[in-house]
């Protein structure tokens, strides 16, 4: 299998549910901008979506993947799926008590994660219906990422890869045509996010079915390999959503700042998502089956150059992501989002949340790439122990930021945080001696260094002063902003070609 093209499947999958993504953000913005009724539905949609990320984006599968591999590669196809069906049932019947008691316990959570509406009972009364029609939204998305974990090892990567852009297109059918059916409007988006979840599952069983693994509701706790996964499975979740937790409860100190502060943060995160979805999660999906597979046969080489070919992708495309992401702040937002309710003022609170957030956007891609090579070993304490200290820091970061700063302090603080995350996981990963990075990293930083300061010369330039961006169709914006884009692009790929970077070289075939 040919990782690099495998990478390019997925990532492609990938861009095109953000930018479905990205369309759905816009209607949103369109319909409500940033005050009472986009805040009540982010925060009932955070708890949810968090799930979402720790389960569909690489925390059930690094727990999953490797033990599902090892049955694959060694003890054959009757004892694979007796492991699949039995966690199957158990992980359903374990979604179910957890989506009804959040149903029940909805007043509760929404005291906990958002305390500060509770000085705004409308805030606080529809948050917690918003909560009740998404809550169950935990339910469908986990089961599917189950099953995508079974397509992914089976190298079947661009259907779970394609499944977000259903949930996407449940929004943007139910903003643009349901709404007016709903009162409040609001509580059309919460259906839209009940509906993705069963669309999502649905769609990705007939091919899972077609392996002949479609999981039946058989249960047995005797099972090895069920007890081996229930004891990764806590810890993993918890050592890879680091990040998502600090989100969280930066939500919770957002919710006693001025009145948008947490639609600011949400819409600056759905940015950062791109990048972090079509580079990060794709590499992390793609690694973690081959790296598992080369710890099982022992060839701890392999598994370094793996790790190392990771890691050389992930710097060659998160950081001139980031720099762009930096300069063209205003750009971004004025062209997705500044429509309708969403003016210029939501526009510029929602840059310094972005700008802040792109000073980790490496740290939070090279955690996703970083992470399996201890997941893949069967190794959860470690992670465990590093996400402890990054959860700490980053709330120490957070009282330090959020006053001065305000939400742009807490967006900060999540991503010095995942800095720390990404350089103690990769500092351990070395002493341990588990990876050993290849040679000639010392040039490979200067022609990346090089690269990156001739293409932010050229956006800097060709986007000119932010105010031009706050005027204007949304049209003119979408085409002067893809231009620049494009200049950039081009621009980077062509001095990255002069410094002497080819194609050839990131070639890297699983064994």
């Amino acid at each position: 299998m040919n990782l690099l093209k495998a990478l390019a499947t997925v990532s492609s999958m990938t861009f095109l549910s953000r930018i479905l993504g990205f369309v759905r953000d816009a209607v949103i913005a369109r319909a409500f901008g940033a005050g009472i009724a986009t805040d009540a539905f982010f925060v009932a949609f955070k708890l949810p979506n968090l799930l979402r990320r720790i389960f569909a984006e690489g925390a059930f599968s690094q727990a999953f993947v490797p033990i599902l591999a090892e049955y694959r590669n060694r003890r054959g196809d009757g004892p694979t799926r007796d492991l699949v069906d039995h966690v199957a049932t158990l992980l359903a019947l374990a979604l179910l008590g957890v989506t009804i008691i959040g149903i029940i316990a909805a007043p509760l959570i929404v005291y906990l994660t958002a305390p500060g509406f509770a000085a705004s009972p409308q805030k606080f009364d529809t948050t917690v219906d918003l909560l009740r029609i998404t809550f169950p939204y935990i339910f469908f998305i986990s089961l599917t990422s189950l099953v995508g974990a079974i397509l992914n090892t089976w190298s079947r990567f661009s259907i779970p890869a394609f499944t977000p852009a259903l949930l996407n297109v449940s929004f943007i059918v139910f903003a643009l045509f349901l709404l007016p059916y709903f009162d409040p409007p609001v509580m059309g988006l919460a259906w839209a996010v009940f509906l993705g979840g069963v669309l999502q599952l649905g769609f990705q069983l007939p091919f899972v079915a077609r392996l002949g693994m479609l999981p039946r509701l058989r249960l047995d706790l005797r099972d090895e390999g069920v007890r081996r996964v229930l004891r990764q499975m806590g810890p993993a979740i918890f050592g890879v959503s680091i990040g998502q937790i600090s989100l969280l409860i930066s939500g919770i100190f957002a919710s006693f700042l001025v009145t948008g502060s947490v639609s600011w943060l949400y819409y600056a995160d759905r940015l950062m998502e791109f990048p972090t979805g079509i580079l990060g999660v794709a590499l992390g999906t793609i690694l973690l089956p081959s790296l598992a597979k080369s710890h099982s046969d022992g060839s701890t080489e392999e598994f370094s150059k793996l790790l190392d070919w990771g890691l050389r992708l992930t710097l060659l495309l998160a950081a001139p992501a980031a720099l762009a992401i930096a300069i063209l702040a205003v750009p971004l937002i004025s062209t997705l989002f500044q429509h309708g309710a969403f003016q210029a003022h939501d526009v510029e609170m929602t840059r310094r949340a972005l700008v802040a957030y792109s000073a980790g956007l490496i740290g939070l891609i090279l955690v996703k790439v970083l992470a399996p090579g201890f997941y893949a070993r069967q190794d959860i304490r470690t992670p465990v122990k590093i996400g402890i200290a990054t959860l700490i820091a980053t709330q120490v970061m957070n009282l330090a930021f959020y006053r001065p700063l305000g939400h742009a302090g807490l967006a900060l603080a999540i991503g010095l945080g995942a800095c720390l995350n990404a350089t103690l996981l990769y500092h351990t990963l070395r002493r341990r001696r588990i990876f050993l990075p290849q040679g000639g990293w010392a040039r490979f930083y200067l022609r990346l260094v090089g690269a990156l300061l001739v293409m932010g010369a050229v956006i800097w330039f060709a986007a000119g002063p932010d105010a031009s961006w706050l005027s204007g169709s949304v049209w003119t914006r979408a085409g002067r902003l893809a231009m620049v884009v494009l200049v950039g692009a081009a621009t980077y790929f062509a001095a990255l070609w002069a410094f002497g970077f080819r194609l050839r070289d990131f070639q890297k075939r699983a064994i």
